[in-house]
């Protein structure tokens, strides 16, 4: 952890908790963990340090131009009237000295000095893994990031993703399936969902988790935070896992990131004819663990899963009839035109297109659209 402090009056006067100066520096720009660090070990508490003269600033090693920004940010922020807009958003404030500011990001020498929270965050978020990829997911790599998600959260593993379409929508999904913890880590304010149309859907991740944001209220989704976004999804994190990227996907930038940051970098093998699987699979010719079951993550962050009881405990359904377990011998994971399938079990058109009906409300084929089907996830 890079923000410490060894002022003992600091300690003694409980400076730590005054949570409206904590926000009011991280409003203040040039000035972040270290200035506040040096700050805090100068001066009795956060507040003197918030209302100092420049003088007394100056003796305290600050910049020039930081003095000038406290001074300009003192003036214009009412931080009783930031701290209730946090409130009326429904989310609350985390600082960096806070018990609860998750563990695994407070190591980071970049950690962000505060994080708005819609949601909870508990204890077992510890022990997490990080999904993502591109907003242009194949029925792959969406089926892919729901299953392993699913298969996380029944072995208590917290899924961590970034709210946005494609791979990231799909692993929430699977963790919300599989009864576990998501936290979706946002790249504008707390109180502006993007993409738009994913407002209940946040809401849905909040209320099983929580939404995590570092931008203050009104921040909107400019491109320039999502790699500030993307450090804070992998530091949270024991690894990342890219299930499905093109070569120029963001989803690289944050594997880079958990390089960095020494987390365990993992990916999904991929269709060497599909571009969105390039940059899965090239991690995995540059040393990322393969993943193709929930077990390859586990054996690799040192999860006892043997002993891990699971959530759910699914059945597993079987056609019920000769026709339907003809028409089902013929699909697999990878997507099958109808027509095709006609073809190959040389039945008539209405009867191999009433069956897929048929094993579709069972639960056993998916129709991905364009009249192609695969199997479902039978797990």
């Amino acid at each position: 952890m890079l923000f410490e402090y060894h002022s003992a009056r600091a300690q003694r006067r409980g400076s730590l908790s005054n949570i409206k100066y904590w926000l009011g520096f991280s409003l203040i720009p040039e000035i972040g963990p270290k200035r506040l660090a040096a700050l805090l070990n100068y001066f009795d508490s956060l507040p003197d340090a918030w209302h100092a003269s420049e003088s007394q600033l100056v003796q305290a090693g600050l910049e020039k131009q930081a003095i000038s920004n406290l001074q300009s940010g003192r003036t214009r922020l009412d931080l009783d009237m930031e701290l209730e807009r946090i409130h009326k958003a429904g989310a609350r404030l985390l600082t960096l000295a806070d018990d609860d500011y998750p563990a695994l990001l407070k190591e980071q020498s970049d950690a962000p000095m505060v994080l708005y929270v819609r949601g909870t965050l508990s204890p077992a978020d510890d022990q997490a893994l990080s999904i993502v990829g591109t907003r242009k997911a194949t029925p792959y790599g969406r089926d892919a990031a729901h299953y392993l998600a699913k298969q996380l959260a029944a072995h208590n593993i917290t899924v961590i993703s970034g709210l946005a379409h494609g791979i990231d929508s799909a692993a929430h999904r699977g963790a919300l399936d599989g009864g576990g913890r998501t936290l979706a880590v946002m790249g504008s304010g707390i109180d502006r969902v993007y993409p738009r149309d994913h407002e209940r859907f946040a809401q849905e991740i909040a209320s099983q988790g929580a939404l995590i944001s570092e931008f203050p209220l009104g921040t909107p989704p400019e491109a320039r935070n999502f790699p500030r976004r993307n450090r804070v999804i992998s530091g949270m994190a024991l690894g990342v896992l890219v299930v499905e990227a093109p070569e120029t996907s963001g989803a690289l930038i944050t594997a880079s990131i958990a390089a960095d940051q020494g987390r365990d970098v993992f990916a999904v093998p991929g269709n060497i004819f599909n571009p969105m699987s390039g940059g899965n699979n090239r991690l995995i010719q540059e040393g990322a663990k393969l993943v193709m079951h929930v077990n390859d993550i586990l054996d690799e962050l040192r999860i006892v899963h043997d002993a891990v009881q699971t959530r759910t405990i699914t059945r597993r359904l079987v056609p019920s009839n000769p026709v339907e377990a003809q028409i089902a011998q013929y699909l697999g994971a990878d997507p099958l035109h109808i027509d095709d399938i006609v073809r190959l079990s040389g039945l008539p058109v209405a009867e191999v297109s009433s069956t897929l009906t048929i094993l579709e409300l069972k639960g056993l084929v998916r129709n991905i659209g364009a009249m192609q089907y695969c199997l479902a996830e039978s797990h």
